[in-house]
Formats: structure tokens, C-alpha cells, sequence
């Protein structure tokens, strides 16, 4: 198995921070007990079309953000919901060249999969508000403004600065700008195997 780079490993700490700092302050409104899930850390699901690293990263800051409620079933069953969301999300980039058609369908990982599984958990950790059929579609709802309304610029952002090559956002060492395949997309080991 390869091992992350320094660079790939602060990079994952960095992810799974903002996901902490861009949930944390919205308390009870970033948890969905309110009828609506308002976390905007969610866009960052759209992070594993560049970052394999980004996978753990996610469910880490997950993790972590989710201890504050102290949710037992939270804190277990949410984080993982991240985690498999986002190897879903990698391995629909690895397969899917066409843009378009790779957000949406990278994107529809992370909104059904906490679609389906977070009334459980809001269920099971006693803080449901409403049955599963309507927190599903909350959640679903909410989960697709996130992803699609804020992770679809961000990927076409890093996407962006990756072709600029600045240095941050791409895999190589030296920053030069990545090259692209004929499909449009980023082709993350073609700067890699260069140097």
C-alpha cells in the first residue's frame, strides 16, 4: 500500500479541521434535531475527485465534529456515513471522466447516504423530531444544497488552481500546472510520475 506523503498528510489534517470548524460553531443547527441539517462542511464531500487522502480526512473531521453532540450512535454511525460516502465519491471520479455527469454522480453519495442513515441515528440517540420518511427528505434536501450548492464550486475552484499549479492544491512538488486528460478532467498521477 502507498504511503501519503507529508504533503498528503497535512493536507488531510487541514480537510478534516475545516470540516471540525465549518460544523462546530452551528451547534444544534449542524446535527439536523431541527428538521433541517445546516452544515455546510458537507461541500467538502466533493473533495475525494482530487485527494485520495481526503477519504479518512472526512471521516476524521466528521468524527470529531460529531462528539460534540455527544450522540453515542452520532459520533459511530454518522462518522462512518462519511467515510463510506466519500470512498463512494473517489471511486465514482476513478470511473466517470465526464464532468457533469461525475458531480452528479459523486455528489449523490454523500446526500443519500446521510439521507438514509442519519434519522436512524437521530432516531436511535432520541432526538428525532419527526418520522423517517420526513427527516429523510429533510435531510436529503438539505445534504443536496450543501453538496451540490456549495461542493460543485468548490470543485471547479480547486480544479482551477490545480491547472494553475499552485503548489497547495496539486500532488507534484514543484507546483507546475497538472495536465488533463481528453475527458477534461485532472489527471492527479500524470505531474506525480513527471518527477
Amino acid at each position: 500500500m502507498k504511503r501519503f506523503s507529508t504533503k498528503k498528510l497535512c493536507r488531510a489534517g487541514i480537510i478534516a479541521a475545516l470540516y471540525v470548524v465549518l460544523t462546530w460553531p452551528l451547534g444544534s443547527l449542524a446535527f439536523g434535531t431541527l428538521g433541517f441539517q445546516i452544515r455546510p462542511a458537507e461541500a467538502l464531500t466533493m473533495l475525494p475527485f482530487f485527494y485520495v487522502e481526503s477519504i479518512p480526512a472526512l471521516y476524521v473531521g466528521c468524527l470529531l465534529a460529531n462528539v460534540i453532540t455527544g450522540n453515542a450512535w452520532d459520533i459511530g454511525l454518522g462518522s462512518l456515513c462519511s467515510l463510506v460516502a466519500a470512498a463512494l465519491t473517489w471511486l465514482a471520479g476513478k470511473f466517470i471522466k465526464n464532468t457533469p455527469v461525475k458531480l452528479i454522480v459523486g455528489g449523490i453519495f454523500p446526500v443519500l447516504v446521510n439521507a438514509f442513515a442519519i434519522p436512524f441515528v437521530l432516531i436511535l440517540g432520541g432526538s428525532a423530531y419527526a418520522g423517517y420518511w420526513f427527516m429523510f427528505a429533510s435531510l436529503a434536501l438539505t445534504q443536496a444544497v450543501w453538496v451540490y450548492g456549495l461542493g460543485v464550486p468548490l470543485y471547479f475552484g480547486i480544479g482551477a488552481l490545480r491547472k494553475k499549479g499552485v503548489s497547495a492544491f496539486c500532488d507534484n512538488r514543484i507546483g507546475q500546472p497538472l495536465e488533463s486528460d481528453a475527458g477534461g478532467a485532472l489527471d492527479n498521477n500524470a505531474a506525480e510520475h513527471k518527477n
